[in-house]
């Protein structure tokens, strides 16, 4: 699978908006520290200026190109022509795209601390102690590591409705339909307390993992899980997600 992989972090770094994305991050963090007060520095060091949001629109988005925009041009029968089959091809776009979900979040890391001795300089350091009783820099750490959990989610969300449609566009308003209006469904299903048992593990509860992680007592009555409970399932969701598209994948017509 290595000449997969190559070739799919070959067509990823000759993306224009691979690049451009980055600096997109990097304007979404600082116009977050600019509206927020200084009351909230806290919290903005611990996610990162609130960077799991827009990382979710840019994963979408590069995401829904992978597969929709081969599809569009044919350029997937070249690539499946050159490879020994399906399954590395559609694996190894996932593993190139879960190096950019960790390069993204890596950048915005780095961008907090810059921004930390710079435009965003306060009294609040690092070692301050915050949530769960750890200093800021290991919950900033933590609740990225949470978040390329939820993130990768998305990731296999956007592989299932990629590989079922073929129009880019469609792919990407699809996709940010099934995740922000899925969140918004599986809260209104929750407050129906005799399904909360079945309902609380419905993937789009999954997606609130980053958002309970560093707000828990605003999302625990919501969801009805523990963060171990949400990751378990947002693991286990992701694995479901990844076979489903793969199998849709694998009996594609091109």
């Amino acid at each position: 699978m290595t000449y997969e992989i190559r070739q799919e972090l070959f067509k990823l770094r000759h993306k224009k908006i691979s690049w451009i994305s980055t600096l997109i991050l990097l304007l979404l963090m600082v116009m977050t520290g600019y509206s927020i007060g200084y009351e909230e520095s806290k919290v903005c060091l611990m996610t990162c200026y609130n960077s799991s949001y827009w990382i979710i629109f840019i994963l979408v988005i590069v995401g829904a190109t992978t597969f929709s925009m081969e599809f569009q041009n044919n350029t997937i029968l070249t690539l499946l022509y050159k490879s020994s089959g399906k399954f590395k091809v559609y694996l190894s776009k996932f593993v190139v795209l879960s190096l950019y979900n960790i390069f993204l979040h890596a950048m915005a890391i780095i961008f907090t601390f810059l921004f930390s001795v710079s435009i965003f300089k306060s009294n609040i350091t690092f070692s301050t102690i915050y949530k769960y009783g750890q200093p800021i820099w290991k919950n900033m750490v933590n609740t990225m590591m949470v978040d390329l959990l939820t993130t990768t989610l998305v990731l296999s969300i956007v592989f299932i409705l990629s590989c079922i449609i073929n129009n880019n566009a469609v792919v990407i308003t699809a996709s940010l339909l099934v995740i922000f209006m899925g969140e918004n469904v599986s809260t209104d299903l929750l407050r129906i307390h005799k399904f909360v048992d079945v309902m609380k593990w419905n993937p789009f509860s999954m997606l609130d993992l980053t958002n309970q992680y560093y707000n828990y007592v605003g999302y625990i009555g919501i969801t009805h899980l523990t963060n171990l409970e949400m990751m378990m399932g947002a693991l286990i969701y992701i694995i479901i997600f990844l076979i489903v598209g793969y199998l849709i994948f694998r009996r594609k017509r091109f």
